[in-house]
């Protein structure tokens, strides 16, 4: 296996049904074994180039201009040269079993079924995913399955590897585990690697060349990681760029409890009556913020999806307020989709999840229209949604061309629209840059300050931290 080349001449990519381009005249050289880390603002285009260059973007999904190569030859006629983990774990997933996913690509690359096994294994065991093989893929967790796409990447030994924020759902230690991971398949083999990341603290000190992206151009900045970090961090932050060291705001003090809305007694969570973690305790305060969180696998999302009411308790309860339930009775697992909308909001960890329509502006007012609000109302609260979180240039697009950090915009916006007491969001910020985290930061914060009570399943304590919130861990899965 030999490292591959990747390179960009005056390419650009328009999406279908879009004016403007996401790239354009884009000249970029990869040389082989180099390691980049690429950047840029939500929506530049970082995700399509790395999908370009893998050959996987659809002709029926935009048109494109000038040259991509890998290792001279036209990207779409050189797959298998080229591996991809996408930014949206599920993506990645094409099996039920854990170990026929990670051979699934091996196989189609015809490596020898002899040495498929000890592929697979090596690659599982790099990534830190240890379950058994026959484990179901729709079982594992977001993080779980970002791993299991890594190590699917890993056994093909491809020339190149593309990572689309491979971190972005990941605890502290799952973070520098899958780093590692990374880095020692690199060294083993010399193949090219690009890194696209919105936090870029951990990867700084590991590549050799930093390239950002323009939105709706080609490079804005390229050159070692001092040279682009350091001489121009200061412009880079202001246009979006996560410059580590600058925070774009300090911690917040608590904003005061209010009433309790749902509360959680000895409960215990899971699927199918197998409970994933049990015992937990827990009250959700209007005007409160609160943070869960802890390593992937512990239970977090299932607990988080029960405590909205979209999954019955394995044991114990949740039980909703008067003041949130009104007449409908304190179990909001009983409550019809209707009922939900303006008490629990719900924002899947996986935005494309929830998604119904064929506009974003459509998507919006999903909800509203459920409600039987006046037109005009939801007209004004689509508006307002569309611009609070930067998304008014894309409100006729559709919710499926949309960059990852989009979407996940999007999809809290659609919970929002609602203007549920409660809102419960898992993984709110994966795929934001500096500029969007703030507005979510700061659009979140105004619902506390209106009563409202918000539940975060998270991996960023600068999130946590920026609302003041109380936490509630789960160390270990249980």
């Amino acid at each position: 296996m030999t490292a591959a080349a990747l390179t960009a001449r005056g390419w650009g990519w328009q999406h279908a049904g879009r004016s403007a381009w996401a790239l354009r005249d884009l000249d970029l050289g990869v040389e082989p074994g180099e390691r980049v880390l690429l950047l840029g603002a939500s929506g530049a285009g970082k995700s399509t180039l790395l999908r370009a260059f893998a050959g996987v973007l659809g002709d029926d999904e935009g048109e494109d201009a000038g040259m991509l190569l890998v290792d001279g030859l036209d990207a779409r006629s050189a797959r298998g040269r080229v591996g991809l983990v996408q930014q949206a774990p599920d993506a990645n997933i094409v099996l039920e079993r854990v170990g026929d996913d990670v051979a699934f690509g091996c196989e189609n690359l015809r490596v020898p079924a002899d040495q498929i096994p000890g592929r697979v294994a090596g690659a599982l065991d790099a990534v830190g995913l240890r379950v058994p093989l026959d484990r179901s893929t729709g079982a594992l967790s977001g993080g779980q399955q970002q791993r299991l796409a890594l190590a699917g990447v890993l056994a093909m030994q491809p020339g190149a590897m593309l990572l689309d924020e491979p971190t972005a759902n990941l605890d502290p230690a799952g973070v520098m585990e899958v780093r590692e991971a990374v880095l020692a398949a690199v060294r083993a083999t010399g193949m090219t690697l690009v890194v696209v990341e919105h936090r870029v603290a951990a990867w700084r000190d590991v590549v050799d060349r930093i390239v950002v992206l323009e939105p709706g151009g080609g490079v804005l900045a390229e050159g070692s990681p001092a040279a682009v970090l350091d001489g121009r961090g200061t412009a880079l932050a202001a246009a979006g760029i996560w410059i580590p060291g600058l925070v774009p705001r300090s911690p917040a003090a608590p904003i005061g409890a209010g009433e309790t809305l749902l509360t959680a007694a000895d409960l215990a969570v899971g699927r199918d009556g197998a409970a994933v973690r049990s015992g937990i305790v827990a009250a959700v305060q209007g005007g409160a913020a609160l943070a869960v969180t802890g390593p992937n696998g512990s239970g977090k999302s299932t607990f988080a999806l029960t405590a909205a009411g979209l999954l019955p308790p394995v044991a114990g309860e949740v039980r909703a307020s008067h003041a949130l339930a009104d007449r409908l009775g304190p179990n909001p697992l009983r409550w019809r989709s209707r009922e939900l909308l303006p008490r629990i909001g719900f924002v899947f960890q996986q935005p494309e999840h929830e998604f119904l329509t064929a506009s974003v502006g459509a998507e919006l007012a999903v909800g509203p229209r459920a409600l039987r609000l006046p037109e005009a109302q939801v007209r004004r609260r689509v508006d307002e949604l569309l611009a609070r979180l930067r998304l008014d240039a894309l409100a006729d697009s559709n919710p499926f061309t949309l960059s990852g950090g989009e979407q996940r915009r999007l999809s809290v916006a659609t919970a929002l629209a609602t203007a549920p007491r409660v809102l419960v969001v898992d993984e709110p910020t994966f795929g934001q840059d500096a500029l969007t985290w703030a507005s979510l930061v700061d659009l979140v914060r105004d619902l506390l300050a209106e009563g409202r009570a918000v539940m975060a399943v998270t991996h960023d304590e600068d999130f946590a931290a920026a609302l003041g919130a109380q936490h509630l861990h789960f160390a270990v899965a249980a």
